[in-house]
């Protein structure tokens, strides 16, 4: 695995494939890997010629600061992972190569609704950060195909309209959550749960299956009030419960039976914030 470190050395690289025909995938990431990025980098590995991941912790799209110190950096171990799974190309870019005039920015990317609800709401700015970051990551690498994780339901849809206006032709593969053997979806904040509240982590799925298990045409409300409970009765503080329409996003309070579904939720475990979701096709 080669590891780049600079904007101009890793162009030439990507400019060469591309002159040979090789096709890009590219797994963007902020490091703190576990399989759930590793499933990424194998199935891009297993459909295109080249691999770049990029591991770089974004400081624009973290609405507390205080979240943005915290946020695990295992550097080693990540390389690790990477070549053991057969990586073409690390880009590791510090903040200065990423934003070489600084933070600030005048420009905003319209995302019409999608940054008004869910962590739109309760993260304001986070995903104009997260379509900042990316736009200039995609910029340099202008993969073939972008490979993304199902547990970041809504930053996926964000990216979908983000890159069909700046990266037409660009297509976003959206893979499935992956889940440790008691069904919590594995994230890099993961790590930062006390032993105590890793056990009790897992009752985010189990919310999820009893939104499976439950859901029924007609009014919803009281079903999500119903769920909401429950993870408040286990000790977490909930940011939202909420069924939405699969395709569009659109919150729903009535469900008319044959919408695609796609339930999610967004909780702090003491100081740790974690989000999972789970797609009813009906």
């Amino acid at each position: 695995m080669r590891l780049y470190k600079t904007k101009k050395d890793l162009t030439v690289l990507l400019k060469n494939s591309k002159a040979n025909n090789i096709e890009i995938g590219f797994v963007p990431t902020m490091g703190a890997l576990h399989n759930g990025h590793i499933s990424l980098v194998t199935k891009a590995k297993n459909e295109l010629g080249l691999v770049v991941c990029s591991i770089f912790v974004n400081p624009t799209q973290f609405n507390d600061p205080k979240d943005f110190a915290k946020y695990p950096v295992t550097i080693n171990e990540d390389i690790y992972l990477l070549e053991k799974a057969g990586c073409d190309v690390l880009f590791l870019p510090s903040v200065d190569e990423m934003y070489p005039d600084g933070l600030k920015t005048a420009f905003n990317f319209e995302l019409g609704f999608l940054e008004t609800i869910l962590d739109g709401k309760f993260r304001p700015g986070h995903f104009q950060g997260v379509c900042q970051v990316m736009d200039r990551l995609l910029s340099i690498v202008l993969p073939n195909k972008l490979f993304m994780g199902q547990k970041d339901f809504q930053q996926c849809m964000v990216l979908k309209k983000m890159t069909a206006t700046n990266f037409p032709g660009l297509q976003l593969v959206v893979c499935p959550t992956q889940r440790e053997i008691d069904g919590l979806a594995m994230s890099s904040r993961n790590v930062r749960l006390s032993k105590e509240g890793r056990q009790r982590a897992i009752k985010i799925f189990a919310t999820l299956q009893f939104l499976k298990t439950n859901v029924k045409p007609g009014d919803v409300t009281g079903l999500k009030l119903a769920a909401t409970n429950n993870l408040i009765e286990a000790g977490f503080k909930v940011d939202y419960v909420e069924i939405a329409n699969a395709v569009t996003l659109q919150l729903l309070d009535n469900w008319d039976g044959n919408e695609p579904l796609v339930f999610l939720i967004a909780a702090f475990l003491n100081e740790v914030r974690l989000i999972d979701n789970m797609l009813i096709d009906k």
